[in-house]
């Protein structure tokens, strides 16, 4: 699991170390250097004309550190200074010394365009780093509104200058390409409102004290590969079916029962021991036909969910793919949260109706797993102004119902009603497809099933899923994904956690 720390404590981290490694700053700065060289020389060769443009603090003592081993690299590099009212650390100043006489440096007072900038393919931001606390103005929003204007490549050091790392930024901000962090990643590239500036963020280690960094204390988490792989329960030569669960899926309409057969697909590639599926009648045939490892209930009503269902015999349920809202299957949801006490997935329609009936929320079994869209989180929730405000009231809404709120998107975010936040670094822009969702309820549903407490089969399904879905998208394309192409992989991203 990779800690997602604020700038403070990266801060205190930095201090730490220094004090504990022994080490100096600057020495400690020229390992921050060298790790972005290391990542900037195997993919970009000499070539390409470097500006670095550097502010004169810290950040600034990194993009003079960084122009000095370009130039020892043999990179044609130009440095620009901004002179506005920050004033020079110490370590700056010393880098600032060791490339005098050897790179050509300008510094900048005004304002002079991005034409100044054009004979360079490549253009390095190292002006503001993660501790600026407020909006940029004056020369700095300047320039850098003159750097976003460039047609070169942009790269960021630690991160684009003018955002902050923990909270909504509100001014000019660097459009950075590549964003190339230390240590750790900020929590502010996560959020959808930053990725306009953040492009590709890349964490590259720079050897602060890990023990330093086991002790810090933090809700915020990045989702490891070797996390889930431990998640993971291994099964034995003697054991059965019966050791797995026995889930029930409520799901499809008249209409909409592909999302059943995708949700139900789901849940038995995803290990779960036995499956049974509540369709209306018209969803029988199909059902029976493209999911033969399942049972059948039917419901009483040829085209929608209306049943009392005795879910008290079952492991887990999972509700919403193609259930639609017609009034009947109000009252059967409400019925079905009064009744059942076994953890629930609740997804789409069935989100759709509690979010119309908020009374239904404190019916909802604790250590259920709820999976909206944006979307869907707004109407069970409320409206924010930004994606920090978002991230806080999904926090408090996953300690409000005592279960787990996945909200899907790019780097799903995983609530939990500890406070604790587990975002997802899997999946891509392909699977954003009608089905993917149903596809998601259906592996929840399955995990569950075989008795993953509800944050474990969060963190280990959503993963899963996007992880099939980055294997389907290389072997058929982002643009032509289907949600049944990630069931189809299913059994590939299990295999590569085993």
């Amino acid at each position: 699991m990779i800690k997602i720390v604020s700038s403070s404590q990266t801060k205190e981290l930095d201090q730490y170390t220094i004090e504990h490694e022994p080490i100096a700053s600057i020495d400690l700065m020229e390992r921050a250097c060298r790790a972005f060289v290391n990542w900037f020389v195997e993919r970009y060769d000499v070539s390409h004309r470097v500006g670095i443009i550097c502010g004169t603090g810290n950040n600034g003592g990194d993009g003079l550190g960084i122009a000095r081993m370009l130039h020892e690299f043999n990179y044609p590099v130009k440095v620009w200074i901004v002179r506005g009212a920050a004033t020079e650390t110490s370590d700056f100043k010393t880098n600032l010394k060791r490339i005098e006489n050897k790179i050509a440096i300008a510094d900048i007072t005004v304002n002079i365009g991005e034409v100044f900038f054009g004979d360079f393919s490549i253009l390095i931001d190292a002006i503001f780093g993660s501790g600026l606390t407020r909006s940029v103005q004056g020369i700095y929003a300047d320039v850098i509104n003159s750097l976003n204007h460039t047609k070169a490549i942009k790269i960021s050091v630690d991160i684009p200058s003018g955002m902050y790392a923990d909270r909504h930024s509100d001014g000019t901000v660097f459009n950075a390409g590549h964003t190339v962090s230390f240590q750790f990643p900020k929590l502010a590239f996560l959020m959808p409102e930053n990725s306009k500036w953040t492009g590709e963020w890349h964490v590259v280690d720079i050897g602060l004290s890990k023990k330093k960094a086991k002790e810090i204390i933090t809700p915020y988490f990045l989702t490891s590969i070797k996390t889930v792989r431990g998640t993971l329960n291994p099964r034995s030569k003697f054991d059965h079916k019966g050791k797995f669960g026995h889930a029930l899926l409520i799901a499809g309409s008249t209409g909409k029962m592909g999302a059943c057969v995708l949700a139900a697909r789901a849940a038995m590639r995803s290990g779960v021991g036995l499956l049974t599926v509540h369709v209306p009648k018209s969803g029988y045939v199909i059902v029976q036909s493209a999911v033969p490892e399942a049972m059948a209930l039917i419901d009483s009503t040829e085209d929608h969910f209306s049943d009392d269902v005795a879910a008290e015999k079952f492991s887990v349920v999972g509700i919403g793919p193609g259930l639609g809202q017609h009034p009947g299957t109000h009252k059967a949801l409400e019925k079905l949260l009064k009744r059942s006490k076994k953890p629930m997935v609740i997804d789409a329609d069935a989100l759709n109706i509690i979010s119309a009936q908020p009374s239904l929320q404190s019916l909802i079994p604790e250590g259920s797993i709820l999976t909206p869209h944006p979307k869907e989180f707004e109407r069970l929730a409320c409206t924010w102004p930004d994606d920090f405000e978002r991230l806080e009231l999904l926090k408090k809404f996953s300690t409000k119902i005592n279960s787990v709120i996945v909200l899907k998107g790019a780097y799903s975010a995983i609530a939990c009603p500890s406070g604790n936040v587990y975002f997802n670094p899997t999946g891509n822009p392909g699977m954003a497809t009608a089905g993917s969702g149903d596809v998601l309820t259906g592996i929840l549903t399955g995990l569950i099933a075989q008795g993953y407490a509800a944050e474990d089969a969060a963190r280990l399904g959503v993963f899963v899923h996007g992880l099939a879905g980055d294997m389907a998208a290389k072997e058929n394309g982002m643009n032509a994904l289907l949600a049944s192409d990630l069931i189809a992989f299913l059994p590939a991203a299990f295999k590569k956690l085993e």
